[in-house]
């Protein structure tokens, strides 16, 4: 049984943490399948928008397992912090956009998958946050530098040195999450955007994340220099001359990602 389930609908591409009676929680194989299923994605032209959520209705991901991940961790992590398959937490460089639909619980891990993400969907149901404190640890995955710059540093500062987990209409409050949902249109959502998104021009929409996500370490200056660049890319591309010439006749323009 595939431990991440990694399904095609057009072109958005939706993983399924499928480990429901673990709530979803992160083993290595499950760790190791997510790479793969990614790495997939990216490398996939036709596939240009992903969905990650969990089995069940429970759980999007409950954090690391802690009978099998923390151990690796506990024995690798000193000498070998690569042992760990890359992924968009920490050394996979994904420009695909990527939704989390969060069904449930999203702590620890989970909720570190959800940050690597661009856009958040969240159950009513859904409580955030990152507990590893209570555990004698830190954030893994990203948590301690993602999440300070993503709501304010003192609510940051709350759920990383307490631990303790947040509804989701508070994490909608500190935009920690783009929408709140009933349960049952989770889902129904994450695609509404995810179909919204793919009407854009991938490749746009690409170096629209690209500039965002790395400009966020330059100057602005430098930023500047970055956007300039990744625009004067595009206006090169077939995309754009599709989509100025779309507009001019005013119809829909069909993008082909090149």
């Amino acid at each position: 049984m595939a431990l991440i389930e990694f399904n095609k609908e057009g072109k958005i591409a939706i993983f399924t943490i499928n480990r429901p009676d673990a709530l979803n929680s992160m083993n290595v194989q499950a760790a190791r399948e997510l790479h793969e299923a990614l790495v997939a994605f990216r490398d996939d032209d036709e596939l240009w928008v992903g969905i990650i959520t969990g089995a069940g209705d429970r759980a999007f991901c409950a954090g690391a397992d802690i009978k099998d991940m923390l151990p690796f961790l506990q024995k690798n992590l000193p000498q070998r912090p690569w042992a760990m398959p890359a992924t968009p937490m920490r050394g996979l460089e994904l420009w695909k956009p990527l939704i989390a639909a969060i069904n449930g619980l999203a702590l620890g891990g989970g909720l570190e998958i959800a940050l690597a993400c661009d856009i958040r969907i969240a159950s009513e149901k859904a409580r955030l946050g990152v507990p590893e404190v209570t555990l004698g640890l830190i954030p893994g995955w990203g948590g301690t530098q993602r999440l300070p710059r993503m709501v304010p540093r003192c609510k940051a500062a709350e759920m990383l040195l307490t631990g303790k987990a947040i509804d989701a209409q508070e994490a909608y409050r500190i935009g920690l999450v783009n929408r709140v949902v009933p349960p049952e249109a989770v889902m129904s959502t994450a695609m509404e955007w995810a179909e919204t998104i793919c009407q854009a021009g991938p490749l746009a929409v690409r170096a629209a994340k690209e500039a965002m996500i790395r400009g966020s370490n330059l100057t602005l200056e430098d930023g500047l220099k970055l956007e300039t660049d990744l625009e004067a890319y595009l206006m090169s591309t077939e995309d754009y001359t599709e989509g100025a010439k779309a507009f001019t006749e005013k119809r829909k323009p069909d993008f082909k990602a090149r």
